[in-house]
């Protein structure tokens, strides 16, 4: 009977143990308020690590252009600019104008040696053909340039290498054509003549020449 008595003696206690051990662990496992958060249990540097969810990310480092506009010349623009790092638009117009004085005044005057490093082959040979048919005749241009009324861009792309541009120019200029015996056959050699003409400039953007070439003509007296 005693080894009975004892060994439910030991079972009571045991369970009473385990009862004491239950309650410990109810109590301690329990959260105070005052234990350390998740986030910084882990942290390696002397300041609390920041949530996530709180973190305030430092702005992006971009160096990208804007979004293209939505005018298409605008837009067009834009993409030589991106194709073309030096490109700037003022120094465009300024150099068109420069470029517009020189090829009508070495048109007239006949200076092929001028007029074929600023043209394309096409306008070349047209301009040339219209040279050779005066010389033919024996016929010689008057002219002087008055200046620019407007000059503005009506036209911008890129395709592929090739940028092209439009420009709209408006001119003065007094211009004639005389015969041999110098009597005027076209124009006048006094009054002033307002002229739009519309003229494409084209350059491939990789190559090293900085120049433009003039690829194509049109245009009418106002």
């Amino acid at each position: 009977m005693m080894p009975n008595a004892q060994y439910l003696e030991i079972l009571i206690l045991a369970v009473i143990a385990a009862v004491i051990l239950f309650r410990l662990y109810t109590v301690l496992g329990r959260r105070t308020g005052h234990e350390t958060p998740p986030q910084e249990r882990f942290r390696l540097s002397g300041e609390p690590q920041t949530s996530p969810k709180d973190a305030v990310l430092p702005p992006p480092n971009r160096t990208a252009d804007p979004p293209p506009p939505s005018d298409l010349v605008a837009r067009g623009l834009f993409d030589i600019k991106l194709a073309d790092a030096t490109f700037e638009t003022d120094h465009f117009l300024s150099g068109a104008r420069s470029a517009y004085e020189v090829i009508v005044t070495a048109f007239a005057k006949g200076d092929r040696a001028t007029l074929k490093p600023l043209l394309s082959p096409e306008v070349f040979t047209a301009f040339e053909q219209v040279i050779a048919a005066r010389e033919a005749k024996s016929e010689h241009v008057e002219f002087t340039f008055v200046g620019f009324k407007d000059v503005k861009i009506v036209h911008a792309g890129l395709k592929n290498r090739a940028a092209e541009i439009t420009v709209a120019v408006g001119a003065q200029f007094i211009s004639a054509t005389l015969d041999a015996t110098g009597q005027v056959v076209e124009g006048d050699t006094k009054s002033v003549r307002d002229v739009t003409d519309v003229w494409t400039f084209c350059r491939d953007v990789k190559a090293r020449d900085p120049n433009w070439l003039l690829v194509a003509t049109s245009g009418h007296e106002a």
